[in-house]
């Protein structure tokens, strides 16, 4: 994630989720007519808004380190399974080679 800027354009500051709060200019002097519910409001749509915007960034990188890590496991199991494959195909052509040859050969002592 070292190619996200440090400043993203999309999350707003608070200075902007202010003037949205504010139906006048949001100067000191209004600021300070502000009650506790009304700060409370404005501290619960920050968290809100926030909190949104961080859970999409989050799902998406879970996702790629969820498919980063499904592709290494998905590697070693096909690895692991190729293997096996290969060595009951090898086991499996010894057998019929061995048994093919036996027969083969019980015939040709057969016609003697």
């Amino acid at each position: 994630m070292s190619n996200n800027p440090v400043f993203d354009p999309s999350i707003p500051v608070l200075t902007e989720v202010l003037v949205e709060k504010a139906t006048e200019p949001c100067g000191p002097e209004a600021l300070a007519a502000w009650g506790e519910s009304e700060w409370a409001a404005l501290e619960q749509r920050l968290c809100e808004r926030i909190v949104q915007q961080l859970q999409g960034r989050v799902d998406f990188v879970l996702e790629q380190r969820l498919r980063d890590s499904m592709a290494e496991v998905l590697q070693h199991a096909i690895t692991g399974l190729t293997s096996e494959i290969r060595a009951g195909l090898q086991d499996t052509i010894d057998s019929v080679v061995a048994r093919a040859v036996a027969q083969e050969l019980a015939h040709l002592k057969a016609h003697k």
